[in-house]
């Protein structure tokens, strides 16, 4: 009765304060969703911070400023009684998140006096852009509603909404939109990437935290509140389901706790079955969506769940119309003409807008939310129980790193990543043996009996992706992402895996410093350490001589008496973009920039204008498909200026600027092109072996490298990323030189391979000479996410290093 009467008071209070919350469709002057129309990123800034004022509910902050400056905000909501208490609820998360700290008994009490914290992220990917709208008119709900559900879920939660994980791209898209409505070009992509520096893979950042809006988003959401659900909202194709919610498909990766796998289960089943129940059809679970990367999500390794919803996609804000006849027969895991246990209400076919993606996703946003709301207890008992079971890890023990190290800087960029991501790391202050060595003093220690035990393992240990085939002895089953995440084999960093527990004298580490292997030269700076490129580009931008000694590789600042040493000069760097934006372009900016490159950017016309070598000594193509340099957009599909590609007059350019002492650099699949425009002499392994036969769709292989400048900084035996690559046959021809080759046999380093038997012994790394200049052909990612810190020496080594 004291409940009831509770709630009916706080109906006559809301009453009052709803009247001066304001209506989306006030502000901005239409509803949400509704045709053609996309909200500027500064007008829903400035809604919420209305809201913020208008509503006793709501709190608005900026989190910090986005790549581009503008500012990445998070709102919460709650009741007021909830808000006025937040310090202290965030104070319970800290305690339930660590149980080593926080005994049984208080954390009953605590479970009692908590609240389940709900985070919801939007348009991540900002041709997804439908969640920010919707965010909109669901903030206004909570803000104003009255209702039994909207009560609940403002008592029990605290929801933290993220209108936009990428304001910048919603920007990009905007303008773009704008500026082609009524034109044949309305409702396509802009031709660029709608993140600066990672487009479609921003959303592939949550464990290297390489950019500025992942960072913020960690360091101020996840890892202070500690959430138990973040839902992440996305859209898809439009031409089969309406939405995925989960559960997810196969495989999940073995360190996500399975408590997590099976709330998120629960709760996505809820969601679908809200969605039906509201008439929704074309709900489908357990299907396309895998649960495998941690590039994808952070919270499920730190006690949360993850939870995805993807809605089918329109043309940005303009409606489609989808035929019957467009729906596919077949898609990863149901068939979307045909109802079954997962799919259980086809859609086939009709008008699909704008303000259907937002309807769809306020029903889901509510059942989310609701749920949590009335298992709050349940919730946050298993949050704990989570956090009890990584506490109590037996095996593996631990993992060692030991601080003499081949790269210095990988390695303190190793434990940098994984101290960001709340792993606790430690330093032996006396010597201990384990793993059948002995381990000095000062030596790094990982145990993994803490709470975010499970993050550190994933991306410590090596991956071994499930063989999934189609049917037995047919081709694979396609991951959704890639298979491998292996931190140490990505940056070129000794860690060992300690099984067995193990007596160490340890204290906590309050800083990461690391000795290289061998002793330093006077005056030298290591070519084994990636950090002496960024000593050298600063002498360049200085102004300042840099000088390389060609055996060692090793770089100095001056010219030293019985040392044969070369003057390294500052190259003039151009990276291709091709009007088909391509993730990889970003990345390769993005690399270059953190290391102080200097470059600019070359567009077709750039190219096709002619009289490179005058302008420039390096060009590098990123990895992309053959098609996007070749051709292009073609005539019609978009704006003239950004229609077509290189085709033969670019070929014969850029054969020029090679003759007269150009490098060309190309990174992965763009090498098809030039295999098939510049060298055809050198022949692609398997260009046409079937994936049954021969498939590596992200993986770490293993290579062994000759003596050669391209490798200088580099061990004999390493691992490369291999991500749908090029393998080469080497013809007798000494202008083309094998510098990188795959071993006899056993291959996989980490994730999955089959037919490696095709590839051994083939090369990965081509040099060859063309007049007087050199074509350089990766056939791997040497710069992958901004990850792989031991290859970055090979790429830099190319466009810079002799």
């Amino acid at each position: 009765m004291q409940r009831l009467r509770l709630w009916l008071l706080s109906i006559v209070a809301g009453f009052v304060s709803a009247a001066s919350v304001p209506t989306p469709e006030g502000f901005f002057g239409h509803r949400m969703g509704e045709d053609r129309k996309i909200v500027a990123w500064d007008r829903v800034v400035t809604y919420f911070e209305e809201l913020d004022r208008a509503s006793d509910r709501v709190l608005t902050e900026t989190l910090g400023p986005t790549t581009e400056g503008r500012p990445l905000i998070a709102v919460t909501i709650a009741s007021p009684e909830v808000l006025a208490r937040l310090a202290e609820y965030q104070q319970i998360q800290k305690q339930l998140a660590d149980p080593r700290r926080t005994p049984p008994e208080l954390a009953r009490t605590l479970i009692e006096r908590g609240r389940v914290v709900v985070m919801i992220t939007c348009s991540i990917h900002s041709t997804e852009l439908a969640s920010t709208q919707t965010a909109i008119e669901f903030a206004y709900r909570m803000a104003s509603g009255q209702d039994w559900k909207t009560s609940t879920i403002l008592r029990e939660v605290i929801f933290i909404l993220v209108p936009s994980l990428n304001p910048d791209g919603l920007e990009i898209v905007r303008r773009w939109y704008e500026g082609t409505l009524g034109t044949p070009f309305e409702g396509t992509s802009p031709p660029e990437l709608y993140h600066k520096y990672t487009g479609h893979d921003n959303n592939r950042d949550w464990y290297m935290f390489t950019q500025q809006e992942t960072r913020l988003v960690v360091e101020k959401l996840h890892n202070r509140w500690h959430p138990q659900i973040v839902y992440d909202v996305h859209q898809q194709g439009p031409y089969a389901s309406r939405m995925f919610v989960p559960p997810w498909t196969d495989p999940i990766d073995p360190n996500v706790d399975p408590i997590l796998i099976q709330l998120s289960n629960m709760i996505g089943m809820g969601m679908a079955a809200d969605l039906t129940r509201a008439g929704k059809r074309g709900v489908v679970v357990n299907a396309i969506y895998d649960f495998w990367t941690p590039a994808r999500h952070y919270q499920a390794y730190h006690g949360g769940m993850r939870i995805l919803s993807e809605t089918a996609s329109a043309r940005l804000a303009s409606p489609i119309e989808v035929k019957p006849e467009q729906i596919p027969p077949t898609d990863r895991g149901y068939r979307p003409r045909e109802p079954s246990w997962n799919y259980v209400e086809p859609w086939l076919g009709g008008t699909w807008r704008l303000r259907d993606i937002v309807e769809y996703q306020l029903i889901a946003w509510e059942s989310c939310l609701y749920q949590a709301a009335v298992r709050r207890r349940d919730l946050l008992e298993a949050f704990y129980r989570v956090g009890q079971r990584a506490t109590a890890r037996s095996s593996p023990y631990a993992f060692v790193i030991p601080y003499r190290q081949w790269d210095p800087s990988a390695a303190k960029k190793l434990l940098e990543t994984l101290a960001f991501g709340l792993v606790e790391i430690e330093r032996a202050t006396g010597a201990f043996q384990a793993a059948g060595q002995v381990f000095p003093q000062g030596t790094y220690v990982i145990r993994m009996q803490q709470p975010y035990s499970s993050f550190a393992k994933t991306l410590l240990e090596r991956q071994r992706y499930p063989d999934l085939r189609e049917y037995p002895d047919g081709p694979p089953q396609r991951p959704y992402d890639v298979t491998a995440h292996t931190l140490p084999l990505l940056m070129g960093v000794e860690v060992h895996e300690v099984a067995q527990h193990v007596s160490v004298p340890l204290q906590p580490a309050l800083r990461f410093d690391f000795s290289p292997l061998t002793p330093v030269p006077a005056g030298a700076q290591l070519a084994a350490d990636i950090g002496s490129w960024r000593w050298v580009t600063s002498r360049w931008r200085q102004g300042q001589p840099v000088y390389r000694d060609p055996v060692t590789g090793d770089f100095y600042g001056e010219s030293l008496p019985g040392r044969q040493l070369v003057r390294l000069a500052e190259p003039r760097i151009g990276v291709y973009r091709s009007w088909i934006p391509v993730a990889d372009e970003g990345w390769t900016r993005w690399v270059l920039e953190q290391f102080g490159f200097r470059y600019r950017r070359l567009t077709n016309a750039d190219l096709l204008a002619g009289q490179l070598r005058g302008q420039l000594d390096v060009i590098v193509f990123p990895d992309q498909t053959p098609v996007t340099i070749e051709r292009g957009y073609r005539p019609g599909e978009m704006p003239e200026e950004f229609v077509g590609g290189l085709g033969a007059r670019g070929a014969e350019i850029l054969r020029q600027f090679v003759g007269e002492g150009g490098v060309l650099v190309f990174l992965n699949r763009s090498a098809r092109w030039a295999t098939q425009r510049l060298v055809p002499a050198v022949e692609e392994v398997t260009a046409k072996l079937p994936a049954a036969r021969f498939y590596c769709p992200g993986s770490l292989l293993w290579v062994t490298g000759t003596r050669h400048p391209l490798l200088l900084g580099l061990p004999d035996h390493f691992a490369i990323w291999h991500e749908y690559s090029p393998v080469w046959n080497v013809p007798a021809d000494p202008n083309i030189v094998p510098v990188l080759r795959y071993p006899p046999a056993d291959l996989l380093a980490s994730g999955w391979l089959l037919g490696g038997q095709h590839i051994a012994g083939k090369a990965a790394l081509l040099e060859i000479r063309l007049g007087k200049g050199r074509v350089i052909l990766f056939g791997f990612r040497p710069q992958y996410r901004g990850q792989s810190y031991q290859t970055f020496k090979i790429f830099f080594n190319a466009v810079a290093g002799f």
